[in-house]
């Protein structure tokens, strides 16, 4: 039991003995917990796309260019870095906008508005990671398998596929493509899905109090 339940428990209780807590005390903790919260998402964002970049730095070295080169990626590849670091700065720029926006509100019914408007930009940037994944790994394996296209009709044709050769690539791809979404949304609904969860039962306390 948190520091709201105790208080709601106290307020309901209304003993001569015990102060009577009033609507604004309640109110003022509800709004400090979702601001903390709203700050957490978006420390974490910047975190997140921090290791990333670093991540990159590390992974993209002369051999990593030197084989996107041969599978005819580099381009693609830069233009998709660009894209989707433009993407996750709007998305931090909006996660701190949101936490500025939380900070000003002074009445409930602006912070149940501000909590949705939290919770819908989480679930936007979940999608656009998820979407955006799914994106470079298929294009990726578009590119790597048009590149052996090429390469087997000006070699050999023993590089060639036949059906059933085709039938396990694009049912291993699919299968691979499932398991790293299904990572990535894993990782991201623990991280974020936390608080998510309790930005929605303050909405849900501040709901209660406005009845």
């Amino acid at each position: 039991m948190d520091n709201l339940d105790l208080l709601k428990k106290d307020w309901k209780k209304q003993e001569k003995s015990i102060p009577q807590l009033s609507y604004d005390d309640i109110y003022k903790l509800i709004w400090k917990r979702s601001s903390s919260i709203v700050k957490w998402i978006f420390f974490i964002s910047i975190i997140e796309f921090g290791l990333g970049a670093v991540l990159n730095i590390f992974i993209a070295d002369d051999e990593y260019w030197a084989k996107m080169e041969e599978y005819n990626l580099t381009l693609f590849l830069i233009i998709t870095y660009v894209i989707s670091y433009l993407i996750t700065f709007y998305f931090i720029y909006k996660f701190y906008r949101n936490y500025k926006a939380i900070n000003a509100t002074d009445s409930a019914a602006v912070l149940m508005k501000t909590i949705l408007k939290v919770r819908k930009t989480v679930k936007y940037y979940i999608g656009f990671i998820l979407i955006s994944s799914a994106f470079v790994f298929i294009f990726s394996m578009i590119f790597i398998l048009r590149n052996h296209v090429l390469t087997a009709e000006t070699v050999t044709s023993d590089m060639s596929f036949d059906w059933k050769q085709w039938l396990l690539f694009i049912g291993g791809t699919l299968l691979a493509l499932a398991v790293i979404l299904g990572v990535i949304w894993l990782i991201y609904t623990l991280v974020y899905g936390i608080l998510l969860r309790r930005l929605h039962r303050n909405y849900k306390e501040l709901k209660k109090l406005e009845m």
